[in-house]
């Protein structure tokens, strides 16, 4: 399946809650969508409250109809309170790679 859009997220749980923040996004209503082909989470060595998501998806429009679904809605809401600040994102479309968990 092709990746046509996808992006690289950092975010910063609060003091502790980085094992919070990893569990909810590794229970994200996106993982058995069909439309999301890559969906890795990763934690920082140096800071284990800094979580990494990459996630590539068929289209844009894919991701924001995803997006705009009541259980990503309720995932949003359930990562607001663990978060400090903002989330970063960059520009990323996933290409190839291999993920052995």
């Amino acid at each position: 399946m092709t990746i046509g859009h996808g992006f690289h997220a950092i975010m910063k749980a609060r003091p502790g809650l980085g094992g919070e923040l990893i569990g909810e996004l590794l229970n994200a209503p996106s993982l058995p969508h069909d439309d999301c082909v890559v969906f890795l989470v990763g934690r920082s060595a140096a800071d284990p409250d800094t979580v990494h998501v990459t996630e590539g998806w068929v289209s844009a429009e894919a991701h924001a109809a995803f997006f705009a679904t009541e259980p990503a809605q309720k995932l949003v809401a359930k990562l607001q309170p663990l978060l400090d600040g903002e989330s970063t994102y960059f520009d990323e479309v996933p290409v190839g790679g291999k993920a052995v968990l």
